[in-house]
């Protein structure tokens, strides 16, 4: 189930930032790596405050922090956005990705009244566009040399699931 993140979830967050290729593909660089709590919680802070961004996670039966994810909504165009997606490297491959972003998706369309839901990744994240697909997720545009990582230039793909 997914819930609003707080702040004791870090706990479950902070290691998941395997290495700084994993950090880059996460976040372009808008926190520090390795990750630390007070940077994470001014990250927090600073989309909040900038565009209403909310944090969430994805919990297991037992409370078990999963996946995190931040979502905002644009009231002039009713769309939402999906950013900073992750999930626990260690319970990848087992469908939770897919299903947080369900969960976030439906989340969007009921609670939010969002007409589409969209989101950004990267084009060498093939893994993560994959899981975006499984969950219904188009390609609506691309962004080449969007963001720089040790010389090697990544493309920005935008995403989009519509409502109905």
């Amino acid at each position: 189930m997914i819930r609003q993140y707080r702040a004791e979830d870090f706990g479950f967050i902070s290691d998941w930032m395997e290495d700084e290729r994993t950090h880059a593909l996460w976040c372009a660089g808008r926190t520090s790596y390795p990750l630390s709590r007070e940077s994470f919680d001014e990250f927090l802070s600073a989309i909040s405050e900038r565009n209403g961004d909310v944090p969430f996670v994805m919990t297991d039966d037992s409370g078990s922090v999963d996946g995190f994810f931040c979502y905002s909504i644009n009231q002039e165009t009713m769309e939402g956005m999906l950013k900073f997606v992750m999930v626990d490297p260690r319970k990848r491959g087992r469908g939770l990705g897919r299903e947080m972003i369900r969960q976030a998706v439906e989340y969007a369309f009921s609670s939010t009244s969002a007409e589409a839901v969209q989101l950004m990744v990267f084009d060498v994240n093939e893994r993560a566009r994959k899981c975006y697909e499984s969950a219904g997720f188009t390609e609506r545009g691309r962004t080449p040399d969007a963001f720089v990582f040790k010389g090697a230039s990544w493309a920005r793909v935008n995403m989009v699931i519509k409502k109905g």
